[in-house]
């Protein structure tokens, strides 16, 4: 809770930075996944109600795996694993929670939707709780945006470890550069509003039409630690907490480094104020003592396996760097191109080509299981080597038969199941 006085200063902030976030947190080559769906209940036109979204996480909660299950704010459910020394091992207890949490939402007719984007439903909060409160009076007095962000989108977190102090540098530098590339490979949102948003990706369209202090990429010409203090410094206060149940939504605009500075009629921030304000950033790629990459749109089953492999391991082979640097020269700033074109960019056509090529033999080289090489290499054939995405897929099926959604079908028996090409497009 904030102060009376000034008690912080930007030195204390880039210190906390330093040993707090570009800190490894855990194992420094840990890897983990959080999968989010929109979710339905009954019909595809109802939202998955609070009560019985909490009454499925109580009683799967914990899962045989170790992934926790959360509701997000427009009712989206979020499986998040722990962390895993090792691809294999992260997908496959990843697999096997996911399968629980979808044999539990088909016995209570909950449907797990796997788009980036809700295509039809007008935004609406199912989740309470005064932090959401607080972010959604917040994000109003800027736009619809922000509603559209907090309840009708869906994406997948690909989190990889700093690595060890000499490369983490070089592995924040690496994730954000091949991000837009990782971003146009699984675009998978192309509808708003009941037809074609004109976006591969209208998840990241809400998401860059947000305050960009808070939503936009972070600055590679700095030091990673100055980098990622002068952007939060540079951001706007989101909210400021008054007790634990009471959130002072500033629709006023004050950045951190003012409200430091100047402070507010509730008082000065504090180092817990500073930590929290880090939780209201959301960055394509963010640190927090790991790199939480957040431009994936969420996929079905099996693709975001290859979205998980694909970029740990070129984010955890040290000896890939000079050849991913090489292979994204060029494309590390197009990110509304790749959100809004997908593959159908020339330059991210290429250097995605080139990615997959990498990844592709890093993991013979890793011994990642044949299954997995082999889902990648289908997903590349399928789309990458294609010039596609997903999300193609999709406005093809729309041009067929008119269906914003996807096919409702099961993942409960996709442990050990073949990975064949066709076989793209489950949850």
């Amino acid at each position: 809770m904030s102060s009376t006085r000034p008690v912080l200063r930007a030195n204390d902030v880039r210190d906390y930075v330093a040993e707090h976030v570009f800190q490894p947190c855990g194992d420094p080559n840990g890897l983990g996944v959080e999968l989010e769906w929109l979710t339905s209940q009954g019909s595809r036109e109802r939202r998955l109600p609070i009560a019985a979204a909490t009454s499925l996480i109580d009683t799967l909660s914990p899962l045989p795996r170790g992934s926790r299950i959360t509701l997000e704010p427009g009712g989206q459910l979020e499986l998040s694993s722990e962390p895993f020394p090792t691809i294999d091992q992260l997908c496959d207890a990843a697999e096997a929670d996911l399968a629980v949490l979808d044999t539990a939402c088909e016995a209570n007719q909950v449907e797990l939707i796997a788009l980036g984007a809700d295509p039809i439903r007008a935004p609406e909060r199912v989740a309470l709780g005064p932090r959401y409160q607080a972010m959604e009076r917040y994000f109003d007095q800027l736009g619809p945006a922000g509603r559209t962000m907090m309840c009708n989108t869906a994406a997948i977190q690909v989190n990889v470890g700093l690595g060890d102090r000499p490369v983490a540098a070089e592995r924040w530098a690496l994730a954000n550069r091949m991000a837009p590339t990782l971003l146009a490979c699984f675009v998978n949102s192309p509808f708003a509003g009941g037809q074609p948003s004109g976006w591969q990706s209208s998840r990241l369209r809400a998401w860059w039409a947000l305050d960009p202090s808070r939503a936009a990429p972070v600055s590679l010409d700095l030091d990673p630690v100055d980098a990622w203090s002068s952007y939060a410094l540079d951001a706007r206060v989101m909210l400021i907490r008054q007790a634990e149940d009471q959130c002072l939504p500033l629709v006023e605009p004050l950045r951190f480094g003012e409200w430091l500075t100047q402070g507010h009629e509730l008082g000065f921030p504090t180092i817990d104020d500073f930590s929290y304000h880090l939780t209201t950033l959301f960055p394509p790629v963010r640190p927090k003592g790991w790199l939480e990459l957040r431009m994936f749109d969420a996929l079905p089953s099996p693709a975001w396996e290859v979205a998980v492999a694909v970029t740990c391991i070129l984010l955890s082979d040290h000896a890939l760097a000079d050849d991913i640097s090489n292979a994204v020269t060029g494309t590390e700033r197009l990110w509304v191109d790749a959100a809004q074109l997908g593959l159908g960019h020339p330059a991210l056509a290429h250097s995605a080509l080139r990615l997959f090529d990498l990844a592709g033999q890093a993991l013979t080289t890793a011994g990642v299981s044949t299954a997995r090489q082999d889902l990648v290499a289908a997903f590349n054939d399928r789309w990458v080597a294609r010039g596609r995405s997903p999300a193609d897929d999709r406005l093809d099926g729309w041009r067929h038969d008119g269906q914003l959604f996807p096919p409702a079908e099961s993942v409960a028996s996709l442990a050990g199941a073949s990975l064949a090409a066709g076989e793209f497009g489950r949850r």
